[in-house]
Order: C-alpha cells, then sequence, then structure tokens
C-alpha cells in the first residue's frame, strides 16, 4: 500500500477494520493525510475496485487521549447526521462504519465516503460563493429529521470570553452583559454547528478562484457537532469565520444573504444580536487554534494578532449596530 509520508500510514487494527468493510473483491492501495481537521486525524483512502478502477473513502480517527470522552459523543452524533441526510438534498458523505468506543480500531473512528470538490479560503470569488454558502445552510435548515439530535452545547460563558489585547473595552463589556441574560427562546432547527467555508467544498468551472461563475456546492462535510437548536446559531458562526477569513464587513453581509435566501432569523432585535454575538465571544478563547488550519491551507497572513483586531472589529459593530 502506498501512502504520502509517514502521518498518512492507518494503524494496523484500524487498517483490518476498514477493510472488513470494503465490497468484495476490493484493497486498500492508498492513504493520504487530510489537513485542515482541528480535533481529529483525517485520512483519505484509495480503494481499488473489483473492475481495476479507484474509489476513496475518509476515515476520521480521534487520536488524542484528552478527547478520547467527547470521541463518542462526536461521532454518535456524525453517525447519526450522515444517515439522516441520505434522504435529503443535502449533499454529504456516506456512512460506511464508525467505531465510536475504539472497540476495534486503536482510536474512536469513523469510515465515510469521499466527497469531490475542495475548500476555497481565498478572498477571490468570494462575492460568488456568498450566496452559494448562504442557500446551502437554509437547505440544512430546512432538515427535517426523524429523530431530534441533542440539544446545541453553547460554547462559551460570560466568565470564560477572553477580552482581545488592545480592543474595545466598553463593546466587549456589552456583549458580554447581552450574554449574561437567559437564551431567548427559538423555533428549534437541524443545525450543523461548524458551518463555515472549510467544511464546504466546491467546484469551479476554472481553477481560478476569482472565475468563479458557474460555482457550485458539491458537499458539506464534518457534521460531528450536529445539534437542534436555533438557525441563528449556525449563521452568526458562519458570518464570524467570514469576518476572520475575509474581513468583518463579510461577516454582516453573509446574515443578509442567508435571509434573501430565504432562512429566518429570531423577530427580535435584542434576540437576533443574542445569538449573533455569542459566536465571536466563543472565539475569544481559541484565536490561535481557529488560526492554525487556515494558516496551514495558505493564509498565512491571518496570524493571531490579525485575526484578534478583526474579531474586535466585528463585535463591536454587532454592538453599534444591534439591528
Amino acid at each position: 500500500m502506498t501512502n504520502h509520508g509517514e502521518a498518512a500510514i492507518v494503524r494496523p487494527l484500524t487498517l483490518a477494520w476498514v477493510r472488513r468493510h470494503l465490497e468484495a473483491g476490493e484493497r486498500i492501495v492508498g492513504a493520504e493525510a487530510l489537513h485542515g481537521g482541528a480535533t481529529a486525524e483525517m485520512r483519505r483512502l484509495a480503494i481499488g475496485t473489483r473492475d481495476g478502477g479507484t474509489r476513496y473513502l475518509v476515515l476520521r480517527s480521534f487520536v488524542d487521549p484528552t478527547r478520547q470522552g467527547p470521541a463518542e459523543d462526536l461521532l454518535h452524533r456524525e453517525a447519526d447526521a450522515l444517515t439522516t441526510l441520505t434522504a435529503t438534498d443535502v449533499a454529504a458523505p456516506g456512512l460506511v462504519a464508525v467505531d465510536p468506543t475504539a472497540e476495534y480500531c486503536e482510536y474512536p473512528s469513523l469510515l465515510m465516503t469521499h466527497l469531490p470538490g475542495r475548500t476555497f479560503l481565498d478572498d477571490e470569488g468570494l462575492e460568488t460563493r456568498l450566496p452559494l454558502l448562504a442557500r446551502q445552510l437554509v437547505a440544512i435548515h430546512a432538515v427535517r429529521p426523524a429523530g431530534r439530535p441533542r440539544e446545541y452545547v453553547a460554547l462559551s460563558t460570560a466568565d470564560t470570553v477572553v477580552t482581545p489585547e488592545g480592543a474595545d473595552a466598553a463593546a466587549w463589556a456589552a456583549a458580554i452583559d447581552v450574554i449574561r441574560e437567559p437564551a431567548p427562546r427559538y423555533e428549534g432547527r437541524f443545525l450543523h454547528r461548524d458551518f463555515q467555508p472549510g467544511n464546504v467544498l466546491f467546484d469551479l468551472p476554472s481553477e481560478d478562484p476569482a472565475a468563479a461563475t458557474g460555482a457550485r456546492i458539491t458537499g458539506v462535510v464534518d457534521w460531528a457537532a450536529a445539534s437542534w437548536g436555533p438557525a441563528d446559531l449556525d449563521v452568526a458562526h458562519c458570518s464570524t469565520n467570514l469576518a476572520l477569513l475575509h474581513g468583518p464587513a463579510w461577516g454582516l453581509r453573509f446574515t443578509e444573504a442567508y435571509q434573501e435566501a430565504g432562512g429566518t432569523l429570531a423577530a427580535a432585535a435584542r434576540e437576533r444580536l443574542y445569538w449573533r454575538v455569542r459566536s465571536p465571544l466563543a472565539f475569544s478563547e481559541e484565536v490561535r487554534w481557529v488560526a492554525q488550519p487556515w494558516q496551514e491551507a495558505g493564509r498565512t497572513e491571518l496570524t493571531t494578532r490579525v485575526m484578534e483586531e478583526r474579531l474586535d472589529a466585528y463585535l463591536t459593530f454587532l454592538m453599534d449596530t444591534p439591528d
């Protein structure tokens, strides 16, 4: 079996487990490490088919001992989400097998089909991709699962927020006071919970991202945090990612694009503000961690300091224009 470097090697027990879930006459002919996974190792496995062709599977393994407990829940969530999405118009990987407690593998693992396309994190072509992202999120929120996933979990509290150095202290204090209030009542929706450009695959007619006419989304990946909660949470999360990746104005434009695509947010301005500020406040606790995969993907200019400045600018704008 060929591989692309030591990091791509699949461990023996996991390899045997994968082989048990292949079709008759198939074999693993290659493995490649995938970048961008922040919480788990990701491998693309090349599978030789009986007719001499090749298909691909993706293996997710939680190798960090500190995440072994959460891994079981995350893998159950992802397996359930992928099963739910099979009967919908949302393109997602197909579930092949899951070993959430590492009964058969060295680490908790999930095996799924591989989707075509790739992520685009550059500024070029964003004008075209933005409405596609918005329409895709509206479609996700329209899914009505037979079994409701677990309720969303807030990713920060008023006492864990880390105000960036040099930030607008008054704006941050006011935002923290907002999330000290009880969470507003909401109409529940099926949430991805980490919907952002790094988890959306695109197919572009041209390799030039700036010439994005005809671009289409080929799939959405990383469903390990799928939840039930307000649509506002997913919108705020993606908006904050866009604000950090491309500048604060793009975060605001995504919220508008979501509504233009038919998405519905909380009715009252104070309720919308509550959900909108939760996301940047949560990001304040892990700016360096968020920046790392983007830097590895080529956005080396997104230093921790640049991210903190953009986060401050975005949160300040939200507090200045709460509607």
